[in-house]
């Protein structure tokens, strides 16, 4: 018991830690099942990426790219019955907050941005077979929305028209897209999470596996792209913007998360997760432009990790994570390529069911090449993510 416990306390610390590639924010963990009894937890992170580039034509030091982020989640699990079991997660699990700074008409990617933030609420029932295996499952519920602006001198500055008939030919001079900018609005999606588990409670092992969807969002959107009219050996003589509005389905990924534990010593456990994400279902289309605005790999992550318990009340924990680098030429949208990150944590229980855990991550993030219109703009190297977090928990 004091072994299942332990990992228990351990494998939620880990929730704290910093997210991992593409625009994933959490592991979409369903451990909360697995917790003994009724309980409900409360979790707040922040999250300080320190990632910068250098411009690859102007040297412009690109500083600060992506900003500062906060978490929140609550989870809860109930026992309906001695097999049955519901749970709740509200998380974050996908997001971005990309921004670069700069004069756009001298810079690369000055002004160039991208926002996007997703919700979740995850409903699940866990049905206990026997004192060994256990089946879960449950609908998974997300609101998304987002925006992107492009600028700077990669994209060729604003889009240049001649004048209309009568006053003239009509068509285009120069096909800039600098300024460009897309508004992705609220859009609902729904999706499933199965898996199963295999334990032994005596040695505190357990094998879990899970599999979460993909989603589609049914986004409305509205597209701007600021035009100049030109009059040959004149110049600009008008400036306006082409607005358009439409649909689009965007989709956040599915994945695969197999979770293992096992005791090891006395009060000691080892664990250890793969992680699979499909990333590059994950896309944005410029109508306008006739273009993907977002490319991203998918990814797999590998943690192990070690947790002890060193009293009654207080256990700590250890935990390597790495995700190997895919294709150097990324998205300017997301400017890192696979990370090596050390996790560190604690939990103190309380005799009255409450409990207190936080932890904290370094991440060494792998070096990138932004790649847009058929070139490097900038190079990202040496980067570093910290994040910490505090959970506040009660079993009852």
């Amino acid at each position: 018991m004091k072994r299942t416990l332990l990992g228990s306390a351990m494998i939620a610390v880990l929730g704290t830690s910093v997210a991992a590639g593409g625009i994933e924010r959490t592991n979409q963990s369903s451990s909360v099942l697995f917790k003994k009894g009724n309980y409900v937890e409360l979790g707040f992170g922040s999250v300080r990426p320190n990632v910068g580039g250098e411009g690859k034509t102007t040297g412009y030091s690109y500083d600060n790219v992506a900003n500062d982020f906060a978490q929140k989640e609550l989870r809860a699990k109930i026992d309906i019955n001695d097999r049955l079991s519901f749970g709740i997660i509200m998380d974050q699990p996908f997001g971005a907050d990309i921004e670069y700074g700069g004069n756009s008409a001298t810079t690369e990617l000055g002004g160039t941005k991208a926002f996007a933030e997703v919700n979740a609420q995850t409903f699940l029932l866990k049905y206990q077979v026997n004192s060994n295996a256990s089946v879960f499952g449950g609908l998974r519920r997300q609101t998304a929305s987002g925006d992107i602006t492009l600028d700077g001198t990669t994209y060729g500055g604003t889009l240049q028209v001649l004048p209309p008939p009568p006053a003239g030919p009509g068509g285009v001079l120069a096909a800039g897209a600098s300024g460009y900018n897309i508004e992705l609005k609220d859009a609902v999606g729904t999706g499933y999470t199965v898996g199963a588990a295999y334990e032994i409670p005596d040695i505190a092992l357990r094998v879990a596996l899970s599999f979460n969807s993909e989603i589609t969002h049914k986004m409305d959107v509205e597209e701007t792209l600021p035009l100049d009219v030109v009059v040959p050996g004149v110049g600009v003589v008008a400036s306006s913007t082409t607005t358009q509005s439409g649909s689009l389905d965007v989709k956040t990924p599915k994945s695969w998360n197999l979770d293992v534990q096992s005791g090891i010593a006395k009060d000691t456990l080892l664990f250890g997760s793969i992680r699979w994400v499909e990333h590059s279902v994950f896309s944005v289309y410029a109508d306008l432009l006739d273009a993907e605005l977002v490319s991203l790999d998918d990814t797999v992550t590998y943690t192990i990790g070690v947790g002890r318990r060193f009293s009654p009340n207080f256990s700590a924990l250890a935990a390597f994570s790495h995700e190997s680098a895919g294709d150097e030429e990324v998205s300017p949208l997301a400017p890192t390529n696979g990370f090596n990150s050390l996790t560190l944590g604690g939990a103190y229980t309380f005799d009255n069911g409450f409990e207190i855990s936080g932890g904290a991550s370094w991440r060494q993030v792998g070096d990138a090449k932004a790649y847009a219109r058929g070139a490097t703009r900038a190079d990202f190297e040496g980067n570093t993510v910290f994040g910490a977090g505090i959970k506040l928990s009660y079993s009852f």
